[in-house]
């Protein structure tokens, strides 16, 4: 019989939890948005005109990971007496560690890797084909979960649920095109025909937990769902509890997930010579994954004892581990998920994103302009929000930079990006939110920070 111990348990929770604060969550580059010379700001809107053809470089001609959450690793990384060491020491207060938390948190990890596109002039606009591998990660984290972690039985009751966790992973293939419609209005559309590879839901309904020293009630209602060809759960069987209990996958197999389709949608205003205002959505789509393979706590499950008691010193032999370790077999029932086998396809929408952008060229200087743009990107709990402030600079038709300030969901970054493109050849660095102090392991301290970069060939 294979059960993990609860003080096991608490070790493996927060080395996820803190790996996952630093995880990355993929977006096209923003700071391109306003630069007429961008290559791939067909992305970002479908409307906007490539100025020169282009064939990218395989897997590296449209590169973009994007760290983002909105805890960050100086929350959970502290100095005593001249040693690094984290949240759990106890010479570091709850109320120092806990205020800095937020109530409810967001952690992403994804990646978006252009495979191979190609842009070019054609029925009197321009068009795209292109291939892109994407794959995304988020979970949202309730801060009680972190104060049982730091405080154990110095509260009485701990609501943990309203834990999520979404992954999936696909292949999109696009054709897009962008069309003028009279000298002030553009418009344009890409459709995505979309191969799944997996997906992941993973839902705490509800999470429970009176803490007494005489007595524990805990209630939990849990959901797993994973659409991966191939896959079959692997159980195991509590000798205590009479129960059994998923405890692991096996993937014999694996092809494709699913099938979907999706659209991107943008227009582009020009009012004047100074202004133009722009606005798309993107990935308005789905994908009907098969293989549906449920593990659930079937319902409300429910525990409750006396048979223990708790001392907050955790020198008694009866401190909170101690007990917790002798409560293994119980308590661990409350998580063991039922196998409830395949349960057919189902359809999940994708993440789709929003962009509303206005630019003003200088009056005075035509080469330098500012913009204001505003990204949502609604996936229901996982939903966040960006508005940034650029200002874009293009002394040559081949050569444009932009600097930008952000403010959001995520807090407040710097970004900037620089673009070269000239025939046979183009060139794109730049990051949405700056790296800035990093942590001897090279992690920022402030847990935001993107990376965008691209070779392509233009013609």
């Amino acid at each position: 019989m294979k059960i993990m111990k609860f003080s096991n348990i608490k070790t493996l929770l927060v080395a996820l939890l803190t790996i996952g604060a630093f995880a990355y969550s993929s977006a096209q580059s923003r700071s391109g948005y306003f630069l007429d010379n961008y290559t791939y700001g067909y992305q970002l809107n479908p409307a906007f005109e490539g100025t020169k053809g282009f064939v990218s470089v395989p897997a590296i001609g449209n590169f973009n990971l994007n760290l983002s959450s909105t805890m960050h690793l100086k929350n959970f990384i502290y100095n005593i007496d001249g040693t690094t060491t984290t949240f759990m020491n106890p010479k570091v207060p709850s109320a120092t560690f806990l205020n800095s938390i937020p109530n409810n948190n967001q952690i992403g990890l994804s990646m978006k890797m252009g495979v191979l596109a190609v842009g070019f002039n054609s029925f009197k606009g321009f068009s795209t084909v292109s291939v892109n591998l994407v794959s995304n990660t988020n979970l949202r984290v309730p801060k009680s979960i972190f104060s049982l972690l730091k405080q154990g039985l110095e509260n009485d009751t701990y609501d943990i649920g309203k834990f999520d966790a979404h992954a999936d992973t696909y292949v999109e293939i696009a054709l897009g095109h962008s069309h003028k419609i009279n000298d002030n209005l553009r418009v344009g559309a890409a459709f995505k025909f979309l191969v799944g590879g997996a997906n992941i839901d993973a839902n705490f309904k509800k999470a429970h937990m009176s803490l007494g020293r005489d007595k524990w009630t805990i209630q939990t209602d849990a959901t797993l769902k994973a659409n991966i060809t191939g896959l079959t759960y692997k159980t195991d069987y509590n000798e205590t509890t009479g129960h059994r209990y998923v405890n692991g996958a096996d993937i014999d197999n694996p092809g494709i997930g699913g099938f979907g389709v999706a659209l991107d949608l943008g227009a582009y205003y020009k009012l004047n010579q100074d202004w133009t205002f722009s606005a798309a959505i993107l990935d308005f789509g789905f994908i009907s994954w098969k293989n549906n393979m449920v593990a659930s706590t079937n319902g409300l499950r429910s525990f409750q004892t006396n048979e223990f008691t708790f001392n907050v010193d955790n020198d008694a032999p009866n401190s909170f581990d101690n007990e917790l370790d002798r409560m293994t077999d119980k308590l661990s029932s409350l998580y063991e998920l039922d196998d409830m086998g395949n349960q057919g396809s189902r359809e999940r929408m994708l993440a789709t994103t929003l962009n509303f952008g206005a630019k003003y060229y200088f009056p005075y200087y035509r080469k330098l302009s500012f913009g204001l743009l505003n990204t949502t990107r609604i996936q229901g709990k996982f939903t966040w929000t960006d508005f940034r402030l650029s200002a874009n600079y293009e002394p040559f038709k081949i050569v444009s930079v932009a600097a930008n300030f952000g403010y959001g969901t995520f807090g407040a970054s710097f970004g900037w990006i620089a673009n070269v493109k000239v025939t046979g050849f183009n060139l794109f660095v730049g990051m949405d939110h700056t790296l800035g102090k990093l942590s001897k392991q090279y992690i920022p301290l402030n847990t935001n920070a993107q990376l965008s970069f691209g070779l392509n060939a233009a013609f």
